[in-house]
């Protein structure tokens, strides 16, 4: 017969208290004296007490739980915004729901509208493509939400953030090809991260500008949007962005291309692999976002570093402190230039051909 579990009435008649004093100091409450806290505590352990989560967030309103979506459980990147997230949650006592909506703006709001309906305490919100339907919808979220990696302009009280300066990154990325004599740098990006493909194809752009013209247009591969008749593109994974893409760089005649993250950098470096293009001698590859992996590539991979854990500490921090009643403010974190072995100055032959189109511009 299954033994009965431990309750609270139990501690009560074995310390020899009432149940309100035990409930006290089980929750550590400062109108029960430490002496009496801590004898409580050691007497609930000893008898195996553990506490009803139910009739504790009945009592509270709260139910220890915070939501998290990310884009994909595949992606390395949000494999360390998570292990931040549960870094923070854990101490504080918090359970962390996971769900992956894969690129799905739809089931991304759908999945946070669920999460609310779940009575979580809070959401944590990681690459979110937010349109104008699904940020009408957001402003009607009244659990406090946090985004990761996005910002949101609904003006509520609601939805605050947590980013890296993909700008910046993006600038650094391509004054790093820059100085070391490259001037035909390519951008290959993605369809399906609006913002940050937005910010850091900017970021690429300026630091270019900054030493001359604008390239050509065909400097820059992009997959079809969602919804363009060749949609289907939209819909590859990064990898494979990267491997698709990398003829029309080549076609260009670029000498170095910025990646938008280390995934697509995977599939460049894989593609030029499989045509006996040789990286750097032939063409140097930077990427984004300095996932574990990227150290350990061939050949190492120079990248941007993103505080990925950093960027789950604080989105959870501010999430707790939202709950606790306590004021936030938004935060950009800096990103940070790692360059390995995958970039080095262009062939001389490359760099004589460059310098003579510019002259006949």
């Amino acid at each position: 017969m299954p033994q009965r579990p431990v309750s609270i009435a139990d501690i009560a008649r074995a310390a020899g208290v009432s149940h309100p004093t035990v409930s006290r100091a089980l929750r550590d409450s400062p109108l029960i004296s430490a002496d009496v806290r801590t004898r409580i505590q050691i007497l609930a352990q000893e008898m195996g007490y553990t506490p009803n989560s139910l009739a504790q967030s009945l009592q509270t309103r709260r139910s220890h739980t915070l939501g998290l979506v990310v884009t994909s459980i595949a992606d390395p990147f949000f494999t360390d915004v998570m292990k931040g997230v549960e870094e923070v949650a854990r101490p504080a006592r918090f359970s962390v729901f996971l769900s992956a909506t894969y690129n799905d703006s739809e089931q991304e709001v759908a999945v946070i509208e669920t999460f609310q309906r779940r009575r979580v305490d809070g959401i944590l919100v990681a690459s979110l493509r937010i349109s104008s339907n699904s940020e009408e919808r957001l402003s009607r979220i009244k659990v406090p939400t946090v985004l990761i990696n996005n910002e949101a302009n609904s003006g509520g009280q609601v939805l605050h953030w947590v980013m890296v300066d993909d700008h910046l990154g993006a600038r650094l990325a391509t004054e790093h090809l820059l100085q070391l004599g490259h001037r035909a740098i390519g951008y290959l990006g993605v369809p399906n991260r609006p913002r940050s493909n937005r910010q850091r194809l900017e970021g690429y752009r300026s630091a270019l500008a900054a030493v001359g013209p604008a390239g050509p247009a065909g400097w820059i591969a992009l997959p079809p949007p969602p919804g363009a008749p060749e949609g289907e593109g939209a819909r590859l994974a990064d990898v494979a962005v990267g491997q698709a893409l990398l003829p029309q760089l080549l076609a260009a005649r670029v000498t170095a291309i910025f990646c938008f993250n280390d995934m697509v950098a995977v599939g460049a470096l894989m593609a030029c692999r499989a045509r006996g293009i040789v990286v750097p001698r032939d063409l140097s590859i930077v990427g984004f976002d300095d996932i574990e992996l990227a150290p350990y590539m061939t050949p190492p991979l120079t990248t941007v570093h993103q505080p990925r854990v950093q960027l789950g500490n604080l989105a959870t921090q501010m999430l707790l402190d939202l709950l606790d009643g306590y004021p936030v403010q938004n935060q950009i974190l800096l990103p940070a230039l790692v360059a390995r072995s995958s970039t080095a100055p262009p062939r001389a032959e490359f760099t004589t051909q460059i310098s003579s189109e510019e002259g006949t511009r």
